[in-house]
């Protein structure tokens, strides 16, 4: 993830005018965005819609953003609930996310890495999120939350609206859970 003091510096650009710069926050967390939305709706097609509507939402609503918590935080709210409003509104949705292969968990690393480590790199990304999809819905909530949104368990309290006891607990509970998919699911990819 990216500083805060770097999302806020884009922030104030798009503010004063400089629209353009948006499309850097909607690139730098699109996945992270489309991630949480998979995890509410199963469904590649409507998790691509719903991430469209998150961020014509926090577009409209950046100027409330006030900087006391990371971008992803309040990005992070704004598509909880736009997921959970969507799912009020059909009766058939599900939370459980079934077996459709996740895509976005964490973008490619870049940089000068050699491509046979962005491979690997990769291929654990797609092992954890597979795994991850065998994880009751609220466990894959803070393991996302926590992981991939590095969101500090204080932020998560304040999203999920749980005690930061009960934050640690259940990510101690899902770590546990997580732990046991990959030793019995995945034994053969996991390494040691």
């Amino acid at each position: 993830m990216h500083g805060l003091e770097d999302d806020i510096a884009i922030i104030q650009m798009v503010l004063q005018g400089r629209q353009a710069a948006y499309a850097t926050l909607v690139t730098r967390y699109q996945a992270y965005v489309f991630t949480i939305a998979m995890r509410h709706v199963n469904n590649r097609e409507l998790a691509e819609e719903l991430a469209q509507d998150v961020f014509v939402k926090a577009y409209r609503s950046l100027a409330s953003f006030k900087g006391t918590s990371k971008f992803t935080t309040w990005l992070y709210t704004i598509a909880h609930n736009t997921c959970l409003s969507h799912l009020r509104k059909k009766e058939d949705a599900t939370f459980f996310p079934g077996d459709e292969k996740m895509h976005g968990w964490a973008e490619d690393a870049g940089g000068g890495e050699h491509p046979a480590g962005r491979l690997e790199q990769k291929a654990q990304q797609q092992l954890l999120s597979g795994a991850i999809q065998h994880l009751p819905p609220a466990d894959a909530e803070i393991i996302t939350l926590f992981y991939q949104g590095e969101q500090s368990v204080e932020e998560i309290s304040g999203i999920v609206g749980i005690t930061t006891g009960n934050v640690k607990v259940r990510l101690l509970r899902a770590r546990q859970k997580l732990k046991e998919i990959l030793e019995t699911r995945y034994s053969k990819e996991v390494v040691r």
